[in-house]
């Protein structure tokens, strides 16, 4: 039996940045002296003279990449998660957002894989943060295919777009002839009709190894990748939950302000629906190797099983 191939987003991230970087001689990346964890690196190399290293001082990179964008100029903006909607988080609001620039936040090491870093870099605020933001995109890919498409759709859609990414190896889901990413769009992985859940970013695998232990149990679980928290589709959330009448939420995040959130907002005011959401219970996180952590935070595919056979008794 072959092995599955593992490819972290972050990584990802990099790789598509020079295919873009190729078509598009205006994209411009900037970093704040972490090319080589944020995998810019690889762009740093192929075109020299359009990566800009800004140091440590985030909210500047930010600035300098408003008025870059002001320019006609396409910036990404990468660095960690916990810096890029955290440390600049006024600069975003306020330089990017506010005037709706044409940026996008390429946000690595984003959730509680970062792992051994702690609790100070697992951002688990981040699709909180950046979502309340108006006219911000947010994107949370789910493998290496959707992570690189999803930066291709940033780099064509016009406005500030977040894109986050994760440090760890995850398996690729979406090598498929008829895989589509469309911004807004979540994505169907398996018809069922007991309970619905709805999944982004890493979290998606271990929800489909989950739904496998619910199926042996006699529960038809219906799986559905959000990779845009924002705009969500509404359409596909509400259908889903008035035809399973059951739904759950999973996310490597907090489960105040992330997908869990919106998807609540959204069926609140037009399809009233039991809902469980799945995710870090308001706390920190802390440091330890990822694959424990986030079986310790029942963020793996058994705790999701536990969670979920408990939701349905």
């Amino acid at each position: 039996m072959s092995e599955v191939k593992k490819v972290a987003t972050r990584d990802s991230y990099g790789a598509a940045l020079v295919e873009l970087g190729q078509e598009h001689e205006n994209l411009i990346v900037l970093d704040a002296d972490l090319a080589a964890a944020t995998k810019t690196g690889v762009f740093k190399k192929a075109f020299p003279e359009r990566h800009w290293d800004c140091g440590i001082a985030e909210a500047n990179m930010t600035g300098i990449a408003a008025g870059l964008a002001t320019c006609g100029k396409v910036p990404f903006v990468s660095t960690f998660a916990m810096f890029a909607a955290g440390r600049a988080y006024e600069q975003v609001r306020n330089a990017i957002g506010y005037p709706h620039l044409n940026v996008k936040i390429g946000a690595t090491h984003a959730g509680i894989s970062v792992g051994e870093d702690g609790a100070s870099h697992q951002c688990l605020e981040d699709i909180a943060l950046m979502r309340e933001i108006p006219g911000m995109v947010v994107i949370n890919p789910a493998d290496d295919v959707e992570a690189r498409a999803a930066v291709k759709a940033a780099y064509e859609h016009v406005g500030p777009v977040y894109l986050r990414f994760g440090r760890l190896a995850v398996p690729v889901i979406n090598d498929v002839p008829d895989y589509k990413f469309e911004i807004g769009k979540g994505v169907v992985l398996k018809e069922g009709k007991d309970v619905t859940i709805f999944a982004t970013g890493l979290e998606v695998k271990e929800t489909m190894e989950a739904e496998k232990m619910l199926a042996a149990d006699g529960i038809d679980a219906e799986i559905i990748n959000i990779h845009t928290i924002k705009p969500i589709d509404r359409e596909l959330v509400i259908a889903s939950a008035k035809k399973t009448g059951k739904v759950v939420t999973v996310e490597e995040h907090s489960i105040i302000g992330g997908l869990g959130s919106a998807v609540c907002e959204v069926l609140c005011e037009e399809a009233p629906t039991k809902v469980l959401r799945i995710g870090v219970e308001d706390r920190f996180g802390e440091s330890g190797p990822a694959l424990e952590l986030l079986h310790k935070y029942e963020l793996d595919a058994e705790g999701i099983y536990k969670k979920v056979k408990n939701f349905l008794k």
